[in-house]
């Protein structure tokens, strides 16, 4: 039945004694694939014919011992799945080299963004007002007492946005966010992005090669994961955003004039209000890295745009997403090693 189908038959000859018969020599044995049962004719020096069908890639081999002689066929078969084996290894060689070089150039972009933000911080931005600096991080340290100065209300929005940007950038990053590729783990960076932000974090982008490792159900009910997949975290975290928005959304139009003014003046506040926008620009890439890897790219594709909007768009994500305990083809790596 299978080399009914056969589209290409190749036969190799190897002759183990020199002398044979002229007749031997000049034989030919031919495979019919028109009719269902092939024709093969055994003439009596044939001691054995023996037909080998490969049930997983489609080949069916045909070895005809003679005396001295050994005839091998091979048949190509129609049935030959794309999945082939070999053909896998060679596109996923190709997919490979190409997705290294490119990953190769966007982390080589990344370290070159990083070194030029961290030359900026140091060398270029504003640092007008070092005294009046450090008293606003004592009061938004709580450090002082009430003295009767009033906070600029979009300062202190932006100050305890970004105690949330951190903990929203944990929920993406672990574990979908982790690199199986890399001996470099992500919870040192995210711990210190508590206190760096973006600044922090830039160099694990740096050093970031997907997929993300194997994760069993038993890591999923430890620490920090169970955590960091709860929708009551990924709930709190939405509402507690929502409500300084709209906190900062009520101040004053002289607030947010107050606010521009410290940003060309303040190194603090400049360096701090930077930090919100490069981890606000950042946010949409790995939603999407932990939306593929959850598979629900088909489903959730829509809040790719939401997650534009800071914060709030990657925390409604956060709440909306698909847990990993429900999703088993999620547990493992999305490419093959």
């Amino acid at each position: 039945m299978l080399l009914a189908n056969a589209n290409l038959i190749s036969c190799n000859f190897s002759t183990f004694p020199s002398s044979l018969p002229p007749k031997t020599q000049n034989s030919k044995t031919s495979l019919q694939t028109q009719i269902l049962k092939p024709r093969i004719s055994h003439s009596k020096t044939a001691s054995k014919v023996s037909t080998f069908f490969g049930p997983h890639n489609g080949k069916a081999s045909i070895f005809t011992f003679h005396k001295g002689q050994l005839q091998i066929c091979h048949s190509t078969l129609n049935s030959q799945k794309p999945e082939d084996p070999v053909l896998n290894e060679g596109e996923s060689l190709n997919s490979e080299n190409g997705g290294d070089e490119r990953n190769w150039t966007t982390s080589i972009l990344l370290f070159l963004l990083w070194g030029a933000l961290m030359y900026y911080v140091f060398n270029l931005s504003p640092n007008q007002t070092p005294s009046r600096d450090m008293y606003f991080l004592k009061k938004l340290l709580n450090l002082k007492g009430d003295d009767g100065f009033r906070m600029n209300e979009v300062l202190v929005s932006v100050w305890y946005i970004m105690g949330l940007w951190p903990l929203v950038y944990s929920m993406l990053q672990l574990p979908t966010g982790r690199s199986s590729k890399s001996s470099i783990p992500v919870w040192p960076f995210l711990i210190l992005s508590f206190f760096g932000g973006a600044y922090a974090l830039l160099p694990y982008f740096v050093l970031w090669k997907p997929p993300p490792p194997t994760v069993d159900e038993s890591e999923l009910r430890r620490w920090p994961l169970n955590f960091l997949e709860s929708k009551l975290t990924a709930g709190i975290t939405l509402a507690a955003g929502l409500g300084i928005v709209i906190y900062a959304g009520l101040a004053s139009g002289a607030d947010w004039k107050e606010y521009y003014q410290y940003f060309n003046e303040s190194k603090f506040i400049h360096v701090m209000s930077l930090d919100f926008t490069l981890l606000s620009a950042f946010a949409p890439f790995w939603v999407y890295n932990d939306m593929t890897s959850r598979k629900w790219f088909a489903k959730g594709s829509w809040l790719l745009l939401l997650s534009l909007v800071p914060l709030l768009g990657p925390a409604l994500y956060l709440v909306l997403r698909p847990s990993l305990s429900t999703e088993p083809s999620s547990l493992s790596p999305a490419e093959p090693e």
